[in-house]
């Protein structure tokens, strides 16, 4: 046993020998404490590019390196307005404020700056000018550092705009985010936290690029930032404990995903024109114990879509006073693990309300005080709770429900007038898709979009 306990030693140190090759460093440790441990250097190797490889609009311009190398660690640098060449590479702390009047370009190649410190300030300033490889990650900005501030700046012409790796208590503010101009599914992701923890994302505007993506990064605060014409407004991806409070996403592909995912909070939100075969405000794969409140979700192909979720056993996905209206489908669950709680939220002037999986489905999800525009019933008392339950059947819906490939005829003038035919005088006993027993009568006001 001892034997194989040495042998086993021998050969994880030969294979970390190896990794780090000779003359090596091990990676480079920043504030281990704050990360739990030594920080794992899993970047790409970016490529060195000489002058005459970057673009000629930067062969004349001063390196911004330069001010960068003579400026005393902790002090402040305000360069003289503008343009410089990159690339920049800030390994200590430094406040640079460019006062909006400072832009720096790496000619077409590689990434635009490197900040590899930690509590560094980084605000006023134009980043532009990327390579355009997916290989090698090309941003205008990569954090590899705790306690930064980044704000004020404008990111455009870059593959990829800001990416924090294994980067915590980062504040993102008040900054333009803009890709390529390329195919949507081509472009870089506007931001990138990964292994990234208590980062702040506020005020930022990003337009025009692929992703806002999160990946094992718990308890970051997205908040009042705007989105538009991009793929995905924010992916969650294991990343647990997450605020999204206030922000505002139209004409994307998908607005919000929570994919493996808990404890996510979804508050106070906008997320409009969401279309395309794909098209959803809100998405759920496999998401556990979620909050979704006071969020107007409108106008999308699909305003929610969920897919085993909630997913972990004993936990809720809680959907309170939401207003979801004018979608193709309001709610869409295509599994049947139940576990939904919906109160006090506005359906209205969506083609289909809820569509569920399945048969015999009534009783899955729990479903209280909402208002339904299609509600027949009345309110004799005045306490504007509806005298009898609110109930949804499926009729001839139930084609395109359980067969996905009959959605593309969903409101076709013969399925419309088959569901007709259904509910006039039914073929067979139409399928209970929910029960809400106390229906709001009038609709509350709209949500508040504040935080």
């Amino acid at each position: 046993m001892r034997r194989a306990a040495a042998l086993f030693a021998l050969l994880t140190m030969a294979v970390a020998a190896t990794a780090l090759g000779e003359g090596e460093e091990a990676p480079r440790k920043i504030d281990a404490a704050a990360h739990g441990g030594v920080r794992a250097d899993v970047d790409r190797p970016k490529p060195t590019f000489m002058l005459h490889e970057r673009d000629r609009r930067v062969h004349g311009l001063k390196p911004f390196q330069d001010l960068v190398d003579a400026a005393p660690a902790g002090s402040t640098l305000k360069p003289p307005p503008g343009s410089y060449a990159g690339p920049v590479r800030l390994d200590k702390p430094l406040v640079i404020d460019g006062g909006g009047q400072v832009s720096i370009d790496a000619g077409g190649k590689g990434t635009v700056f490197l900040l590899e410190t930690d509590d560094a300030v980084l605000r006023g300033l134009t980043l532009q000018g990327s390579g355009d490889s997916h290989d090698t990650d090309d941003s205008c900005l990569d954090v590899r550092g705790h306690r930064n501030t980044l704000e004020q700046l404008v990111i455009s012409d870059c593959l990829f705009g800001i990416d924090l790796k294994q980067s915590n208590d980062n504040l993102v503010r008040n900054n333009r985010i803009s890709s390529k101009p390329l195919p949507l599914g081509v472009r870089g992701d506007a931001l990138r936290l990964w292994y990234s923890r208590n980062n702040r994302i506020e005020g930022n505007e990003v337009n025009d690029s692929r992703d806002m993506v999160v990946w094992y990064s718990n308890g970051n605060l997205f908040r009042n930032n705007l989105g538009r014409r991009s793929r995905y407004s924010i992916h969650f991806m294991f990343a647990d404990d997450n605020e999204v409070v206030g922000n505002r996403f139209y004409d994307n592909a998908v607005g919000v995903y929570l994919m493996y995912t808990e404890g996510v909070h979804i508050r106070h939100n906008v997320i409009s024109h969401a279309t395309g075969a794909t098209g959803m405000g809100l998405g759920f794969k496999e998401a556990s114990a979620a909050v979704i409140e006071g969020n107007e979700i409108i106008y999308c192909a699909v305003g929610v879509h969920s897919d085993l979720s909630p997913f972990q056993p004993g936990t809720k996905i809680e959907f309170r006073n939401n207003r979801i209206a004018y979608n193709g489908i309001g709610m869409l669950f295509t599994s049947e693990l139940g576990g939904n709680v919906a109160s006090g939220n506005v359906f209205e002037g969506n083609l289909t309300h809820v569509a569920q999986a399945g048969r015999n489905t009534n009783g899955l999800n729990e479903w209280r005080g909402n208002h339904w525009d299609d509600y027949q019933g009345f309110d004799r008392n005045g306490d504007n709770v509806g005298d009898t339950p609110y109930e949804l059947y499926a009729f001839a819906d139930r084609i395109w429900m359980e067969i996905p490939q009959a959605r593309f005829f969903k409101t076709s003038p013969a399925l419309e007038l088959l569901d007709f035919l259904e509910r006039l005088a039914p073929f067979s006993s139409p399928d209970l898709m929910l029960r809400d027993e106390s229906p709001r009568f009038k609709k509350q006001r709209k949500p508040s979009h504040g935080t």
